[in-house]
Parts: structure tokens; C-alpha cells; sequence
């Protein structure tokens, strides 16, 4: 197997998981509910990682405007700043003003893109730099001081590093919250 087939056949799979473990059995209405009145709602989650997914590769590393701009007022979030979601403690305001339909086809329109993109990359340019810290601000309107946090971790790394990280380590991860978000709000299939 080449590198190329490995990073495409296992961002494939973090949606094939998710429709298994979370799309296929949680209803999509129960998403904003927080287990145990703690902790972070799917809804949340699938936000945050879609939101950080679109911006490391379509800003950071493709130098596009992030499609959180063209999706802003249907997610229902027009009235918050652009780094809003990108945090890892749940913004309670945010999520109650998500819309929930938009926000599944947001997720499944970055996933498929991202997707499209890492089909037809130059696995060679993995290893570039990108101005991810530049792009961000401004394409997509987030600058260090909103956010120093993302600045300071963004700033040097590699397309590789977006890639691996952002569209599957980051995801991976919180999939794993979302699985046991599932557990706690009584939904476990096992």
C-alpha cells in the first residue's frame, strides 16, 4: 500500500465509523443534548472538527477562503465570530443556534472535499510549509489574538502535518468523544 492509498483509505474511514457509530444511531435531533449535563454535545463536536478540518486544508493549506464563509448564515451562526467552534470547550450559545440539518451536510461537504482534494495532491508537497498563520487571517478572518492558541500551533507546520493531524488525528479523536457521548445518553448497540 502507498502513502497516498493509506491517508485516503483511513479519512474514508473516520466517516464510515461515524455513520456506523453515531450518524446510523443517534438521531440527529438528540445531537445538542449533553450527557450527564457535562461534557461536550455530538453537535459540538461535529462542528469543531468539521470546522477545524475546512480551515487547516482549505485555508492553511490550499489558500481558500474557508467554507464556513459560504455556510455561515445556514449553519445558523451569523450572529458569531469567525473562530467561533474552533475551541475544544463547547460554546453553549453556539450550539443551541447551530441548525442541525445544515450542519450534517457541512460536515459530510467537508469530509467529501478534503476527500477530493487528498485524490488528486502531490503527496510530495506534504512535506511544504505553508503560511498557515497569514491565511487564516486573512481568508478567513481569525487572527492570533482572537485565537492565539491555533496561531502559535499552526504556525511551521507542514501540509502533512494538516493532513494527519486535522483531517484524521483530530477527528479520530473526538469521534471517540461523540462514541461515548452516544454511550452516556443511553445509546449504546452493544
Amino acid at each position: 500500500m502507498d502513502l497516498r492509498t493509506w491517508i485516503i483509505d483511513d479519512h474514508i474511514g473516520l466517516a464510515d465509523r461515524f455513520e456506523r457509530s453515531i450518524g446510523d444511531i443517534v438521531p440527529v435531533e438528540r445531537w445538542k443534548e449533553r450527557a450527564d449535563g457535562g461534557g461536550s454535545s455530538i453537535a459540538w463536536l461535529v462542528l469543531h472538527t468539521a470546522l477545524h478540518e475546512d480551515l487547516a486544508v482549505s485555508t492553511a493549506c490550499r489558500a481558500l477562503p474557508p467554507r464556513r464563509a459560504t455556510w455561515q448564515a445556514d449553519l445558523g451562526l451569523g450572529a458569531f465570530p469567525a473562530h467561533a467552534g474552533l475551541g475544544e470547550a463547547e460554546d453553549l450559545e453556539v450550539t443551541v443556534s447551530v441548525d442541525l440539518a445544515a450542519l450534517a451536510s457541512f460536515a459530510t461537504e467537508v469530509h467529501d472535499d478534503v476527500q477530493d482534494w487528498l485524490a488528486v495532491s502531490d503527496a510530495s508537497a506534504f512535506d511544504d510549509v505553508p503560511p498557515a498563520t497569514h491565511r487564516i487571517e486573512e481568508l478567513a478572518g481569525i487572527s492570533a489574538a482572537s485565537v492565539p492558541w491555533l496561531h502559535t500551533m499552526w504556525q511551521g507546520k507542514s501540509v502533512g502535518w494538516f493532513v494527519r493531524w486535522e483531517s484524521i488525528g483530530h477527528r479520530q479523536g473526538h469521534l471517540g468523544e461523540m462514541i461515548s457521548v452516544r454511550n452516556r445518553l443511553g445509546l449504546s448497540p452493544f
